[in-house]
């Protein structure tokens, strides 16, 4: 943890002694090689931008910590914000609705079995401390907002997918991967393991799954209390070969979705955007990977979203081009990619305490500093 007040002290001893469950990884075979992308990632809202990193030293050594920053609406520079109180070497899972309020989980990690949740109002000047009950998953969208109530769609490391009321007073089962599994609704997708959680716009939860039968891109959206299958098709050229569905969610009232379609050095990568139930999709240009992997994923305004690829590479497209187009070799160490204040990218690189901020104007090839900013982590806290 930073050196900043323990404002969650009650949080944090309730999440210790709740559970002693484990964080045991998604049942069911994956469908496809592409393993998820990291939690490090960025997240646009109506009242600022946010980003996840983590920042530190080694995971072995209990010396790795993950960091939310913030950059308020109409503001160029960022500022640290991660709740404080709570062990954060699990990782950090970051959600928003629009609007509303700004939600960051903790995930499981050595005596911390379950989740604890923080919300705040006002770009993480306060956070108000919950408690999920349960570890949440390793995944980018692990967790998310509904737009229009504030419930809250919680993906869990057992393959258990929760729902919580309005308030987030309470939670309820919505799905467990054994009853997808066993649903002749999903029987053509054959679910393996969960790999995100979503609302559509109008506030119907939305599932992603890797099918382990070839051909079906798993997104299932919860209907008339059954999950069924929603698409999108995947071209006829790819429907012999299995999908990943690596990132789902919702900004700015359109449901994007990134898929990782093939194995090995023939995988492709495809965005797929849904403004409605999830029934009608619109697809990107297929991105050839060439071995490449999928290191971090991040979303911008008009539907945009970048992804950072093995050996220094960074692609982004968006809704309206629904071509790939390349940007500019990376600073060394970038951890995550985060929408530009003015247009354009900023690539956040982490080197232990420090935290860089490279711009990446319109229109330019040249990425140039912008800020810098230390934070101040104990190291051995949480050995």
């Amino acid at each position: 943890m930073t050196r900043r007040a323990r404002l969650l002290p009650t949080l944090a001893t309730a999440a210790l002694v709740i559970c002693g469950c484990g964080t045991a990884a998604h049942p069911g075979a994956p469908a496809s090689s592409a393993a998820p992308p990291s939690l490090a990632t960025s997240l646009p809202t109506a009242t600022g931008t946010w980003a996840v990193v983590v920042m530190g030293g080694t995971a072995a050594s209990h010396n790795n910590f993950w960091q939310l920053f913030t950059r308020p609406a109409g503001a160029t520079t960022w500022r640290l914000a991660t709740p404080p109180g709570v062990a954060s070497n699990g990782g950090l899972i970051l959600t928003g609705s629009g609007t509303g309020p700004v939600v960051a989980g903790f995930r499981p990690s050595q005596d911390l079995a379950n989740s604890p949740l923080a919300t705040t109002h006002n770009n993480g000047a306060t956070w108000t401390p919950a408690i999920l009950d349960f570890g949440l998953a390793d995944v980018p969208d692990g967790l998310a907002a509904d737009p229009t109530s504030g419930r809250l769609l919680a993906l869990l490391t057992n393959g258990t997918v929760k729902l919580s009321t309005p308030a987030v007073t309470g939670w309820t089962t919505l799905a467990t991967h054994q009853t997808l599994a066993a649903s002749a609704a999903t029987a053509r997708c054959r679910p393996g393991s969960l790999t995100a959680a979503a609302f559509t716009p109008s506030g119907t939860p939305l599932l992603a799954a890797n099918c382990t039968r070839p051909g079906t891109i798993g997104i299932l959206v919860y209907t008339h209390q059954t999950w069924q299958l929603a698409g999108p098709t995947l071209p006829a050229s790819y429907r012999g070969q299995n999908a990943t569905v690596l990132r789902l969610a919702t900004t700015s009232g359109v449901t994007t979705a990134l898929l990782a379609v093939g194995t090995g050095s023939a995988a492709h990568l495809l965005a797929a955007w849904s403004t409605g139930s999830g029934a009608h999709w619109s697809l990107s240009q297929p991105l050839p990977l060439r071995g490449a992997k999928v290191s971090s994923t991040s979303f911008g305004p008009s539907h945009a979203a970048a992804v950072i690829l093995t050996g220094n590479h960074a692609r982004t497209t968006n809704s309206t081009a629904r071509s790939w187009q390349s940007l500019p070799a990376l600073p060394p160490a970038t951890a995550t990619l985060a929408p530009g204040a003015k247009g354009g990218w900023e690539a956040l690189t982490v080197h232990r305490t420090k935290l860089t901020v490279w711009q990446l104007a319109p229109g330019t090839q040249t990425w140039a500093t912008a800020q810098v900013i230390t934070v101040p982590i104990q190291f051995g806290s949480s050995g």
